[in-house]
């Protein structure tokens, strides 16, 4: 039973064991993934096909650097990462890795730094001219200078909090209707079960466009030092 709110989102609230299962959720995908590239093609394997071609489409738009082959692999690799444990984290009693911030923070922060590293080491005066805006008065310079730093720092943490903000509100809006449902009277809860039911459809849809969105912010992130 849970103590609070809260403890939806601590791993080892539903464990039997005082182990901490915060990654375990995340290991399921190994197991779904592997057999769709050896069994005969079903129409899920079609499905998914088609959406990462999609998405390999809308990233390969993006990057402004054609000599980047390969480099859409990522960031599709890394929207089918957030994409599939954001749907995972929708079943019962199953850990959403995706609303913790050392699973979102461990996926921006290192490609975000990999990707200030080569701008400033490889286009130094590229990433120079990104901190002052075109056209800017010059009696302004220093402080968007000042500003345009900070909102680039600032971006990993960002991205790290939009996805785990986005996932969390929605869990806790289902997991408070649903401690609800005991109190309620039979015509009460047949409602209950429909606004359910809208909810997790509109969690889905959330879980995706999320990926989407981490996954379009990085590839623009990586545009920019190129």
């Amino acid at each position: 039973m849970m103590a609070n709110l809260f403890s939806s989102f601590d791993p080892s609230t539903f464990s039997s064991t005082s182990m901490s299962l915060n990654w375990f959720s995340s290991m399921i995908m190994l197991l779904i993934i592997p057999p769709m590239f050896w069994l005969i093609p079903s129409r899920l394997n079609m499905l998914w096909t088609n959406l990462i071609l999609t998405i390999h489409k809308e990233f390969k738009i993006l990057i402004k650097n054609n000599q980047w082959k390969g480099s859409t692999l990522i960031f599709s690799s890394l929207f089918s990462i957030i994409l599939i444990n954001n749907f995972i984290g929708l079943f019962p009693y199953i850990f959403t890795s995706s609303s913790h911030m050392s699973f979102t923070l461990a996926l921006s922060l290192p490609l975000w730094l990999s990707f200030m590293l080569f701008g400033w080491i490889n286009n130094m005066m590229h990433m120079f001219a990104h901190l002052v805006p075109q056209g800017a008065p010059s009696a302004l310079l220093p402080f968007l200078v000042i500003i345009e730093t900070i909102s680039n720092v600032i971006r990993p943490g960002t991205l790290a909090i939009r996805l785990t903000a986005n996932m969390i509100a929605g869990h806790l809006l289902l997991t408070l209707l649903g401690n609800s449902g005991a109190s309620l009277k039979f015509h009460l809860l047949s409602v209950l079960v429909i606004v359910q039911t809208l909810l997790l459809i509109l969690e889905s849809a959330v879980a995706m466009i999320q990926a989407y969105v981490f996954s379009i912010l990085m590839t623009i992130y990586s545009s920019e030092v190129a």
